[in-house]
């Protein structure tokens, strides 16, 4: 029996990760096409050099036609103005801007992207009211996408 789109897709996608991860990007547990995590260090130069976090990736049946979730895990989620301190990740490709041509590499190198042109580390202006009333699935969540200056 053939495996389901996203379990070829998901197949390759390790594989190439394995084999070439992105700079600053490795391999926790991707034992399964449901949730991988992955390390993502901060990269050399900026606020986050020498900081290292923690992503789980929450794949469904209909991936790579839609995103999977994402979020920050750990101890040590970024401060950074466009991530909340429970992991929510308010970044446009990961939602309405999501392609299917997009990767767990190329999601990995946005997010390192992200935090790398942050010039202060600060939560977001509606943190706190936020993860009071935030659903645990960050895809549920309706973002407005306004600030594309960090």
């Amino acid at each position: 029996m053939a495996k389901p789109m996203f379990a070829r897709r998901l197949s390759k996608e390790l594989k190439d990760l394995a084999m070439n991860p992105p700079a600053g990007v490795d391999i926790i547990d991707a034992n399964d096409f449901k949730v991988w995590k992955l390390g993502l260090a901060g990269a050399p130069g900026t606020l986050y050099e020498g900081e290292k976090f923690q992503l789980e990736f929450n794949f469904g049946p209909n991936y790579p036609l839609e995103s999977p979730q994402v979020l920050f895990v750990g101890d040590n989620v970024p401060i950074h103005p466009h991530i909340y301190s429970n992991g929510h990740i308010c970044l446009d490709v990961l939602y309405n801007h999501w392609s299917p041509v997009q990767t767990v590499a190329s999601i990995c190198l946005s997010l390192q992207s992200m935090l790398s042109s942050c010039t202060s580390k600060e939560r977001p202006p509606d943190n706190a009211n936020y993860i009071k009333t935030a659903r645990a699935n960050p895809k549920h969540t309706a973002w407005a996408f306004h600030d594309d200056t960090v």
